[in-house]
């Protein structure tokens, strides 16, 4: 039963990805990450942004 859930899963799944970018702090001055899933096509523009 659980290779049938994980065949369902795997079928209906969309390719994601996973991106990182530092991230200045205004207040401390230290670099965060800020990490966001999304649609390869979406990775250029939120890098992009600041």
């Amino acid at each position: 039963m659980a290779k049938k859930t994980v065949a369902t899963l795997q079928g209906k799944s969309k390719r994601l990805t996973k991106a990182i970018k530092m991230v200045k702090s205004p207040k401390s001055g230290a670099y965060t990450f800020v990490e966001s899933v999304m649609p390869p096509e979406m990775v250029n523009e939120w890098l992009s942004k600041k």
